[in-house]
Formats: C-alpha cells, structure tokens, sequence
C-alpha cells in the first residue's frame, strides 16, 4: 500500500494545535487530525538546549494532498520553522484508507 502518508507538526497551545487541525480538515487537505498533549520537547534551539511544553498535531492525508498540506502548515503555524514531516503509511485497512482518500478528494458538486 503506497500513497498514504501520516504527517505531525507540533504547537505551544492546545488552541493553536486545535485550530490548524480544523483548518486542514476543513480544507480537505486532511482526512482527520489528532490533538495530542501536552507532551514534553527536548530539542536544541539556536545553539542553546531546552526543554518545554508542547501539543502535537497528527495529519491523516494522501501523498498527493502532502504538498499542499505542508504548504497550508507552514503558511498558518506561529512558529517560523515548525516541524512538518510526514511518514509513509505501510498498510491500512482497506475502508480506512478509502475513507482518507475520500475525505481529502474534491467535494461532491451535487
């Protein structure tokens, strides 16, 4: 199973995760999104360790739809450069899937 990707960012505020996730899902660009956290970051940050609080955001969406989902991200995330990545989805129940294909199709004109 090929074309199926699971994308995460992360954000400072449960707000901030939750209204990104309402922006892709309503744009279509994503199938569904999970809100999880806090969860706690270690990271290096310009030349400096740190730690902190954060939420993290996972995507559901089609390897084609990914563009214009990273796109989406990095144009509304408050951070300057926020994580985007995406991993490839091995295998998925086949409604799953069709269900993800679907809900980030165009819109039924009828």
């Amino acid at each position: 199973m090929t074309g199926f990707v699971q994308v995460c960012t992360a954000t400072a505020t449960r707000g901030q995760a939750v209204e990104l996730a309402e922006s892709v899902v309503r744009e279509r660009l994503a199938a569904g999104a999970q809100v999880v956290g806090p969860v706690t970051s270690v990271f290096w940050h310009l030349g400096e360790f740190g730690t902190g609080e954060e939420w993290q955001l996972l995507l559901k969406t089609t390897a084609e739809r990914y563009p214009a989902l990273e796109a989406h991200l990095l144009k509304h995330h408050q951070w300057d450069k926020p994580e985007v990545a995406a991993v490839p989805v091995v295998a998925g129940s086949e409604a799953y899937l069709r269900w993800v294909e679907q809900s980030t199709g165009p819109t039924d004109p009828s």
